[in-house]
């Protein structure tokens, strides 16, 4: 049976291993954006041993780009639905194992390694409904700060406060649970065993049984 959570950034170790996949969470704090472009910086910035502009110890990455107004010399955000996660596949591991990242909101599910890193360093995927971007932004408070607009406002890094940012759905916990991709195991099985019994049927006709 699934359970409703309300979380508290930074996220702790403890918040996470309670999560199973299927629970709804609401998260409240600080929340940064990050797409392909912005991984890609992350990653390089990693390897050459650079401090990044945001600590993401027990935090939150999400897979978004707003649509932003600059009024003066403050940002609104009116609209931040959710991008594909699975473009980040190649690089999330490595931002939750060496950055502390405890939760990863998209949608569309993520991977087998980004599953394995999850389950290793305890964080958990979840993800927010596509489509919704301005219920999303309403849960927004006010952008704390932006970095990288070289990149594009859409690829930037967003810096967040939000209050109950969700409905989230948790898709990866950090048990090793992934519902795509069990989903698609159990789905594949029950094919098979279709294709077997099709196969014995046809056999059977064709005998004349």
């Amino acid at each position: 049976m699934s359970s409703t959570y309300y979380l508290r950034t930074p996220i702790s170790d403890e918040d996470i291993v309670k999560l199973k996949v299927g629970d709804t969470i609401y998260v409240s704090g600080i929340i940064v954006s990050a797409r392909d472009s912005a991984h890609v910086r992350i990653i390089e910035y990693l390897r050459r041993g650079e401090k990044l502009p945001v600590d993401l110890k027990g935090g939150v990455i999400y897979h978004a780009g707003p649509v932003a107004l600059k009024q003066g010399n403050t940002w609104k955000i009116i609209s931040m639905g959710p991008t594909t996660s699975a473009r980040m596949e190649e690089f999330e591991a490595e931002v939750i194992e060496k950055l502390g990242v405890k939760l990863v909101i998209g949608k569309g599910g993520m991977g087998p390694k980004t599953t394995e890193a999850m389950k290793k360093f305890k964080a958990a995927y979840a993800i927010f409904t596509g489509g919704a971007g301005v219920l999303a932004a309403q849960a927004i408070k006010r952008v704390v700060d932006v970095h990288w607009l070289d990149l594009g406002a859409a690829e930037a890094m967003w810096v967040l406060e939000v209050e109950n940012f969700g409905p989230l759905t948790v898709i990866i916990d950090s048990h090793g649970n992934n519902y795509y991709q069990d989903l698609m195991s159990r789905v594949r099985g029950k094919v098979k065993d279709l294709s077997a019994e099709l196969s014995t049927l046809i056999k059977e006709t064709l005998e004349g049984k």
